[in-house]
């Protein structure tokens, strides 16, 4: 597996497509990150399981 990966996630607020890079040598991931087209934040939530399969959930604010 890459160092990075690129997933695509829909805003949780506009819906609109957004590209994120995943660092794979972190296993369990939340952070921030802003919609480049709403300018909402976004909480992001990776995982990484045993067989690297990279699992992103996105959420609003207020979930």
């Amino acid at each position: 597996m890459n160092e990075l990966e690129s997933k695509e996630v829909s805003c949780p607020y506009c819906g609109e497509l957004i590209e994120l890079q995943i660092d794979c040598s972190i296993l369990h991931q939340d952070y921030i990150e802003d919609c480049h087209v709403c300018c909402r934040p976004i909480n992001i939530h990776v995982t990484i399981d045993d067989n690297d399969e990279i699992n992103v959930n996105v959420a609003s604010e207020d979930e």
